[in-house]
């Protein structure tokens, strides 16, 4: 009976810890700006800052809905103005071989992105960043499914300079994003 009570008490103990851990994995928004939404979640005991936005159209793959496509600007620890650009569909295995397959466009300016399964990643995040603060809107265009053709997508950036500074207020530069 004893050793019952005792792993009891361990059980009881480490419950609280779980469901800390639970709590910490779900997003929190922090708000609604225009086209972008800003979140924060807890990842292995960090705040991690996010703000995305939804395609507002989306070409060159039959079927996919401009819905599953996002653009997001990620604040973690260890790097800020991580941008990525999530396809609704796995670019080419190959992609990468003759450069950057994907190229946002933002008024006159063109930022590379190399890919990795469904999404793509910017290799000037914070350049990204300053041009999306400046812009109305951004064009991705990038190779299509199985590389037949090419898929593009574009998103507003109306509200992004707003959920760009919650995202950099929740989650400052150099403030550690403890939790």
């Amino acid at each position: 009976m004893r050793g019952f009570s005792v792993l009891t008490l361990l059980l009881a103990s480490f419950l609280p810890l779980a469901d800390a851990a639970a709590q910490q994995a779900k997003p929190h928004k922090l708000g609604d700006y225009q086209s972008w939404t800003a979140a924060v979640l807890g990842e292995g005991g960090h705040k991690v800052c996010y703000a995305f936005t939804r395609a507002i159209k989306a070409e060159g793959v039959p079927g996919r809905s401009a819905n599953n496509v996002m653009l997001v600007v990620t604040h973690r620890p260890q790097g800020r103005d991580q941008v990525a650009l999530q396809a609704g569909y796995t670019y080419p295995r190959n992609s990468n071989e003759n450069g950057d397959p994907v190229q946002v466009t933002v008024g006159s300016r063109s930022f590379g992105f190399f890919t990795s399964g469904n999404s793509a990643f910017a290799r000037e995040g914070h350049a990204a960043v300053a041009a999306f603060r400046a812009g109305s809107q951004a064009v991705a265009r990038g190779p299509a499914p199985n590389g037949k053709g090419q898929a593009s997508e574009t998103f507003s950036l109306s509200g992004f300079s707003a959920a760009y500074e919650a995202i950099s207020k929740e989650c400052p530069a150099g403030g550690g994003g403890r939790r």
